[in-house]
Order: C-alpha cells, then structure tokens, then sequence
C-alpha cells in the first residue's frame, strides 16, 4: 500500500499553474526561483513543486520546459551573471591551489623532530649475527 499524500491533487495543480503564470509574467525569472516564491506563498517546498513539474504530476500535463527567452538583453545579462561566478570560482580554486602547493614545499616540522640517524643500529637488518 503506497504512503497517503501529503498534498491533494488541487493543491499541486494550482501550484504548477502558479508557477507557470510567474514565468509567463517575468521571463527573466528563473524556474528555481519562481518555484520557491510560490512554495513560500502555498507553504510548500520550492524543490517539491520543481519535482511535480518535471514529472508533469499535476493534471496529467507534459513537464514544463524550461525555455530560453528571445529577450537579447536578459540572456546577456544571465550569461554575465555566470561568467562572474565562474570567475570566482576559479579564483577560489587558484588560491586555494597556492596555498597547497605551498604547504607541500615547506619543511615539514614532522621531519626536524624525527631525524635519521647518522650511523648506528636502524633495524634488525644491521645487527650482526652472533654465531
């Protein structure tokens, strides 16, 4: 017997059409972003309602494509806005690549504590064989 659930069937096809207004009203809005001001205003999670959209749940509907808008302007702009988070990221990562290969090239101090012996028994390899 399958878990009872939580939300009716009303509820997610009201959720889906929300959705899919909120799209049609700002098409800069991104789809993760209306799912979770919708989710906010019905007292649902963003990611539940993503999830009944790519699955088309909500009234037997084919899943909503996500679509690139015409809008020259707004891609531009949603092409900067990944640029620069690209661009931090690699940031993070070059300093972050630094600071080990600088960790990696100090004298470890590990190594000043425990240094070899000059001479002498190392193991049971030197001791000699009493016949």
């Amino acid at each position: 017997m399958p878990a009872p659930r939580k939300y009716s069937d009303e509820l997610r096809e009201r959720a889906v059409r929300m959705v899919e207004e909120a799209l049609r009203e700002d098409p800069r809005l991104a789809h993760k972003r209306a799912c979770s001001q919708v989710g906010e205003r019905l007292g649902i999670p963003g990611g539940t309602i993503r999830n009944w959209i790519r699955q088309g749940v909500a009234g037997g509907r084919a899943p909503l494509a996500v679509t690139v808008t015409d809008d020259p302007a707004g891609r531009i702009a949603q092409l900067e806005r990944e640029n620069r988070e690209l661009r931090r990221a690699n940031a993070i990562l070059k300093s972050a690549s630094a600071f080990f290969a600088a960790e990696l090239s100090a004298p470890r101090l590990v190594d000043r504590l425990h240094r070899q012996p000059q001479g002498g028994v190392r193991g049971r390899a030197d001791l000699r064989r009493v016949e």
